[in-house]
């Protein structure tokens, strides 16, 4: 689709919060649509004035799943459903034959704990080593993690973005060096997915987890994992339940097999249980927006804007996270110093004053790891940064008047 900016102050009309939000926190929640709140009131009223549709609900998850598995150029039976990124991870984790002595290559000082916790817990439960590969400059060392593999290491795992500093990892490179040596490569695609372009073909990785509150414009309690077929058949899931088992085509939920059964082909085989309908409907209509304008349209869009910002920044004298022209930058920008032991709290009182103003003067944004960070998608648009420039510099010329 066409980069008209006509097409976006038209889509942008669709997010009501912004006509009174300047909102940069799509690195922690983006907005939903009116077409998203019309969906829930479609699923809701069903229930609550016919008693529901479950064979239509089972319909909506189906379309859900082929829908993300266009945005990512995956097949549908690659995607399972999930709760979110954090039960994705778990899932692979649980099902990945660990033995004493196996390791796993991270860099936890990049990851969200939740891309870390799960890696202690296999160490923990089955005598697996960690070997953890630091940071460079607030990037993830991806040549260093290369050189850490070895013929032991059984999983390597990483974030596609990171949550702070929100910099690019070059997956496809360490995807590459996975797939060479027959090393199982698991990432956090939340702050990528729906945002930038993300393509598990060319990433060259073995599996995803995905949130759809975040990039994917949806609520808390979804997620999706991509798990590539080949990889995905010769998982055994650590949790099974009757969808995750192959009892035929057009064969009720609530039948059963015996005691010999075939699990099903692909990623379908790690789901447990009934779905979040609701967030799948909520899900549907930014799925298809996303695939109507095409996710290279969005990335042109989002990193545009996130490079004016970051400029801007750097123009008023202001420490912007990475080179203004580091071609890893994404829609992301972190403003501030980096503090890998602080979550919530900016690094400076100085950053913490700023943060504050912003907040007062309706711009939404969050700190993480001790820096602002300012999350774009495609609802923002050249006023919004405009904006946040000009009341950026209102503070600084307040601060010197004081």
């Amino acid at each position: 689709m066409m980069n008209d900016e006509a097409v976006f102050e038209k889509i942008r009309s669709d997010y009501p919060a912004t006509k009174k939000l300047t909102y940069f926190d799509a690195g922690a929640r983006s907005l939903v649509s009116v077409q998203t709140r019309a969906a829930l009131d479609k699923l809701v009223d069903s229930q609550l004035y016919e008693g529901g549709d479950k064979p239509e609900m089972f319909r909506l998850i189906e379309r859900v799943r082929e829908k993300f598995a266009r945005l990512i150029n995956a097949r549908s039976e690659e995607i399972a459903f999930m709760k979110n990124v954090s039960d994705g991870l778990n899932t692979i984790a649980g099902s990945i034959p660990f033995k004493p002595n196996d390791n796993v290559v991270l860099t936890s000082d990049l990851e969200h704990p939740n891309n870390v916790y799960p890696w202690y817990n296999v160490r923990d439960k089955s005598q697996v080593k960690i070997i953890d590969v630091p940071s460079v400059n607030g990037q993830i060392d991806v040549e260093g993690m290369i050189n850490a593999i070895t013929p032991s290491t059984k999983l390597v795992t990483c974030s596609t973005v990171t949550y702070s500093p929100g910099m690019r990892t070059n997956v496809p490179k360490l995807g590459k060096a996975c797939r060479d040596r027959g090393v199982f490569f698991l990432v956090d695609g939340v702050q990528s997915c729906g945002v930038l372009r993300t393509d598990v073909e060319e990433l060259m990785v073995d599996a995803m987890a995905v949130s759809t509150q975040k990039g994917l414009q949806g609520l808390y309690g979804m997620g999706f994992l991509y798990c590539r077929m080949e990889a995905a058949n010769v998982l055994r899931p650590e949790r099974l339940a009757r969808f995750g088992v192959n009892l035929g085509d057009d064969t009720h939920e609530a039948a059963a097999g015996d005691q010999e059964f075939d699990l099903m082909p692909g990623a379908r085989r790690f789901e447990v249980g009934n779905y979040n309908f609701p967030a799948a409907a909520a899900a549907e209509p930014a799925l298809d927006r996303m695939l109507e304008l095409g996710s290279a349209v969005i990335e042109e869009r989002n990193c545009r804007l996130a490079r004016r910002l970051a400029s801007g920044m750097h123009q008023l004298g202001l420490e912007v996270c990475g080179d203004l022209d580091d071609p890893l930058r994404t829609h992301i920008v972190t403003v501030g110093e980096m503090d890998l032991e602080n979550h919530e709290s900016a690094g400076s009182g100085e950053l913490q004053s700023l943060f504050d103003y912003l907040w007062a003067n309706d711009v939404r944004l969050s700190i993480r790891r001790g820096v602002l960070r300012f999350g774009i998608h495609f609802y923002n648009n050249d006023q919004d940064v405009d904006r946040v420039l000009d009341l950026t510099k209102r503070w600084q010329e307040q601060a010197v008047a004081a």
